[in-house]
């Protein structure tokens, strides 16, 4: 047994059996939001990668109670016990009127079984009065704010369209902490002309930030967007299965021991995939990372310097 459990490394699910004393479940929701990558605020094309939805919400289009109660139906067989935490997942759920912020928040307070709010959201879309109504939530409940980084390059962020630089992030994290919230950074293997330095650097960026925790997915290609142009024209490689099980492996190794690992995968909708299409196996690359760990009997923290 490992410190972390059955893992080498600290799992969201056994960071929230600890805190919370129970399996805790991420009822993913669907605001309505938007971007302002997306509406013209700052750009009308959104980040190349970006396609017509940021994930597959199946109760999309309903009140966000309706939506919690039907997927809490889909689990509450298997985990009739579960606590459950609102996950505001789709677009930028910060980017908003805030007397609308605070309903939508509230609402999820009142939610039944709830021990916690994470919120997704960009660094640039935390102002003053954002950041006031989300210290209430802190005080109130376990308050996660997911940050979609994917990279501290500079000209990366250029040319993927993030339309921030590297330093409103660092603001961001250091403005969050001081509320109280549990800050999350996304991190994206495999941008085009990346090298695996650069992907480590952002890493290492992010940690010095101070987070709680990470998210680690590959670059997907979908259809209809910037970059599935790119990709078809042969201007760059998707990583294949080997060599991203390899860098998750290594970067797992280099994280402080304190760091809670939230994703290793992400999902891509299966019918917009283009590549890669490993990418729909996501426990095949769970397993493999796993497997690699094992078999070089390496751990979280193994080579961190933080």
């Amino acid at each position: 047994m490992w410190k972390y459990g059955d893992k080498r490394f600290y799992s969201l699910n056994y960071y929230l059996r600890q805190t919370f004393g129970a399996k805790v479940i991420k009822i993913s929701l669907d605001a309505g939001f938007t971007c302002p990558n997306r509406d013209g605020s700052l750009s009308s094309e959104g980040c190349i990668f970006c396609g017509a939805g940021a994930a597959d919400y199946a109760f999309s289009g309903k009140p966000i109670k309706e939506q919690f109660h039907a997927y809490r139906e889909t689990v509450r067989w298997k985990w009739p016990e579960a606590k459950y935490i609102a996950y505001f997942q789709a677009y930028t759920n910060t980017y908003g009127d805030i007397e609308f912020l605070r309903a939508l928040y509230y609402s999820a307070l009142d939610l039944p079984d709830i021990v916690g709010i994470s919120i997704a959201t960009r660094p640039d879309c935390l102002g003053a009065d954002v950041l006031k109504l989300l210290q209430e939530v802190a005080e109130k409940t376990k308050l996660f704010v997911e940050l979609g980084f994917q990279t501290s390059n500079d000209s990366t962020a250029k040319l993927i369209n993030r339309c921030f630089e590297s330093e409103i992030f660092l603001k961001a994290a250091k403005s969050l902490k001081d509320i109280g919230a549990n800050v999350v950074c996304h991190i994206m293997l495999g941008l085009p002309y990346e090298s695996e330095t650069d992907m480590f650097t952002s890493v290492d960026y992010a940690v010095k930030a101070g987070i709680d925790g990470i998210k680690l997915h590959e670059l997907f290609v979908v259809k209809d967007t910037k970059l599935e142009e790119m990709y078809k024209a042969g201007l760059f490689k998707t990583l294949s299965f080997d060599e991203y099980v390899k860098i998750v492996v290594k970067i797992i190794e280099s994280l402080p021991e304190n760091i809670v690992v939230h994703r290793l995968t992400g999902d891509a909708p299966r019918e917009l995939l283009i590549s890669p299409l490993y990418s729909i196996k996501k426990f095949h690359i769970l397993n493999a990372i796993d497997k690699l760990m094992e078999k070089n009997d390496t751990y979280q923290g193994k080579f961190s310097k933080n």
